[in-house]
């Protein structure tokens, strides 16, 4: 039977820059590149869900991927529609923004060190008002079996869409980033929360010095917002792997990080993670465990092994 897993949030266009360092005020360096692609957590986590869902692009796929979010009318937008389409996702329900830009994503690449300084310039993602997701049909027809959310459109919307969906008894993964403190409502009945070590600590008012601290008990932090109400958590640990905890277990699990043959880009890892843990999501039918964290470390692994965010993102059998 098709299952669909309906991802709402940010389609950006990501402007980057890499130069041998940062300039001064004032200051005109010559960049050693600067290359353009289609981003946003929300679209590469559509990226990543649909195709891990299916062995290669010329392969059927029992679960269908819909991106729901907004373009400006500039040139941006076409583009990035057109890039979600070649790894067939529907995009019937993405909106132009009249009068809007698309969002864009100035990135500035430090070659010596690697930092990014990332300048964020929301435009159309945050058009997504609270008004529009009040029925159960905003969510996409047919009714999806799960919703995937970010914090790149606006918060109140997010809340919203959280609401909705639990009132019509539809699976909500939350990827809280980037993170800011969360009504405590929002963790009640809340099906899989993902975050990383930095957004941990946000979201449960601790130090991030704290929680990247040797020797750092984990559980503590599953265990906390297990006791809010979510029913599964996973703190992404980068090259440490990650660790779970759902409502039926005692304590949680740490899971081992692939072995990568070199790290080339970091980015868009965490959303190849958290795409292919949908997959399993609703392949199982909500019911996830320690295989399916494992599964989801192995493709962030081959991610990481490539340069770039949504061409970067490994087809199933890639895994």
């Amino acid at each position: 039977m098709s299952k669909t897993i309906t991802i709402i949030g940010s389609l950006n266009t990501d402007l980057v820059t890499l130069t041998p360092r940062v300039p001064s005020g004032g200051e005109t360096l010559t960049a050693t590149s600067f290359s353009t692609g289609p981003g946003g957590k929300g679209a590469n986590q559509a990226v990543a869900c649909a195709r891990l869902s299916r062995p290669n692009p010329t392969a059927p796929s029992s679960i269908t991927v819909r991106m729901l979010g907004s373009v400006g009318a500039d040139e941006f937008g076409p583009s990035l529609t057109t890039s979600l389409q070649s790894s067939l996702i529907d995009t019937s329900s993405i909106t132009v923004a009249e009068g809007q830009s698309t969002g864009v994503a100035v990135i500035l690449v430090e070659e010596t060190t690697g930092e990014n300084r990332i300048l964020l310039s929301p435009g159309a993602n945050y058009s997504l008002l609270p008004s529009s997701f009040t029925s159960v049909s905003s969510l996409g027809v047919p009714k999806p079996d799960l919703v995937i959310l970010q914090l790149e459109i606006p918060l109140d919307t997010v809340l919203q869409i959280i609401k909705t969906a639990k009132e019509a008894g539809v699976d909500v993964l939350l990827n809280p980033a980037p993170a800011v403190k969360l009504p405590e409502d929002v963790f009640k009945g809340l099906g899989h929360l993902i975050v990383n070590e930095s957004e941990a600590a946000i979201l449960t008012s601790r130090s991030v010095a704290d929680v990247e601290a040797e020797g750092f008990d984990w559980d503590v932090v599953t265990s906390e917002f297990l006791s809010k109400g979510v029913k599964n958590v996973i703190v992404t640990l980068g090259s440490k792997g990650a660790f779970f905890q759902s409502s039926g277990m005692e304590k949680g699990i740490s899971v081992k990080a692939e072995k990568v043959k070199k790290v080339v880009d970091t980015t868009a890892a965490g959303d190849t993670f958290v795409g292919a843990y949908a997959v399993s999501v609703v392949r199982k039918g909500g019911v996830v465990g320690e295989e399916d964290v494992k599964g989801a470390c192995r493709a962030a692994g081959r991610t990481v092994e490539k340069k770039g965010a949504q061409s970067a993102i490994p087809w199933a059998d890639e895994v």
